[in-house]
């Protein structure tokens, strides 16, 4: 029985999926299986990855698109493994990953149910890397997830096979956000560790899901509705994912719903300027939107990219 299974979901990226497959061949530590799950692809997946030619590797195709909480989902329970690993087809591991997140769980008490990574940002086109992610939280963490996704993306994730036993599988109702959603429930029964290092290489281009608004949405009024018990808890993030869900449908085109949103958002919490602000903001339609958010953002993002360089001097 392997160590660990590493778990590949896949649709139509054939031309990337190889890559995610031989960033996984070359990790220094060797004792895994390999399951790609193929979410119903109608290009030359199914060839890419029988090319491997490798007796770990597990293919596994879905003759209906189910997304990838269904996909992951195939993957977990087809996993052979004491821990189990998550790649998303378009990112890549550096060879050390799965070495120094197995060696961390072995040396850990059950407490600790997962261990994750930090990332690198990379713009595929340039091969630019944009930013680097550093892990910050440990332990438990429960409380933190719900403010912010300090785990991040499924790539940097290694997780004991238990976990799942005991939490459960990924919601199949969720489309985006789902693994999110994961690292809250295991976060409640257990510990989360973390490596220090950026082990994945995390890349953004114009297919991938968190560059579409109308998904991300869905997966935010999912949230909202699934943890509003808890989110009610604390007012100030409350109304937080008001706000963030406001911005989103404004960049996506639908100023009224994202005026809605602001609205419950100064409704839960009314102290926050920039909310009274942003509902000005969505009267004047949503490029006029964009462009002013998008000003703010670049203004504040160059103050603080000049405050460091003369910080460092």
């Amino acid at each position: 029985m392997p160590k660990a299974s590493v778990v590949i979901v896949t649709y139509n990226r054939s031309h990337l999926v190889g890559g995610a497959i031989t960033s996984v061949l070359n990790q220094t530590f060797q004792d895994y299986e390999i399951i790609v799950v193929d979410d119903a692809s109608t290009d030359n997946t199914g060839e890419i990855v029988r090319a491997f030619d490798d007796k770990r590797i597990t293919y596994i195709r879905h003759e209906t698109n189910k997304k990838v909480a269904s996909a992951r989902n195939t993957g977990v329970q087809n996993a052979k493994g004491e821990y189990i690993a998550f790649l998303d087809d378009d990112d890549e591991w550096l060879p050390q990953k799965l070495k120094k997140q197995v060696d961390l769980l072995n040396s850990s008490p059950p407490l600790v149910g997962a261990v994750y990574t930090g990332f690198r940002k990379i713009d595929r086109t340039t091969g630019k890397t944009l930013f680097q992610a550093v892990p910050v939280k440990r332990g438990n963490i429960f409380q933190d997830l719900f403010i912010e996704n300090w785990v991040g993306t499924a790539s940097t994730v290694l997780i004991r096979k238990e976990c799942f036993q005991k939490v459960g599988m990924f919601d199949e109702k969720m489309f985006f956000g789902e693994d999110w959603d994961m690292w809250i429930r295991i976060a409640r029964e257990f510990h989360i560790d973390y490596i220090s290092e950026p082990l994945v290489k995390y890349y953004v281009h114009d297919t991938k899901l968190s560059t579409n608004y109308g998904i991300i949405i869905k997966g935010r009024e999912a949230y909202l509705k699934k943890y509003a018990a808890f989110l009610a808890l604390d007012r100030k993030n409350h109304s937080g994912w008001y706000f963030n869900l406001g911005i989103l449908y404004c960049f996506n085109g639908n100023v009224n719903n994202g005026r809605k949103a602001f609205l419950n958002a100064i409704k839960i919490h009314p102290f926050y300027i920039r909310y009274y602000f942003a509902v000005i903001l969505s009267f004047l339609g949503p490029g006029w939107f964009r462009k002013t958010i998008e000003l703010k953002e670049n203004t504040v993002s160059s103050f603080k990219h000049s405050f460091y360089n003369l910080s460092c001097n």
